[in-house]
């Protein structure tokens, strides 16, 4: 079992950053991918950003070129640049560990949530 729990939510006006942090404890060794989802009212989740063990990045072309996801061992990050309005949502951390892939679905199963960090972009 791994325990994730995040950081670094908070409002921003349009055009600012963030980073959000994910400290991950318990069960480490095992984890080959991580990654952030998010999801805002009424919408389905998203997943924004994943990272696995050989280092290789995944990004949707909603947040490409603006967020860059990072990992150093225990702990997962997430630098979001220029953001929108549409960005605003809860920011979850995520972990797997099976054998990493390609391509996740947004509703693929992963082993290990956080609790979610706000995120919201004033217009």
């Amino acid at each position: 079992q791994v325990q994730l729990v995040e950081s670094g939510g908070g409002l921003v006006q349009t055009g600012g950053s963030l980073r959000l942090s994910c400290a991950a404890s318990g069960l480490i060794f095992p984890i080959t991918t991580m990654g952030w989802y998010r999801q805002a009212p009424g919408k389905q989740r998203e997943l924004v950003a994943h990272i696995n063990s050989g280092g290789s990045r995944y990004y949707p072309d909603s947040v490409k070129g603006r967020f860059t996801i990072a990992r150093d061992k225990d702990t997962l990050s997430l630098q979001m640049n220029s953001l929108k309005p549409e960005d605003t949502a809860v920011y979850y951390c995520v972990a797997d560990r099976s054998a990493p892939k390609t391509f996740y679905a947004d509703t693929y199963r992963w082993d290990d949530w956080g609790r979610g960090t706000q995120v919201t972009v004033s217009s």
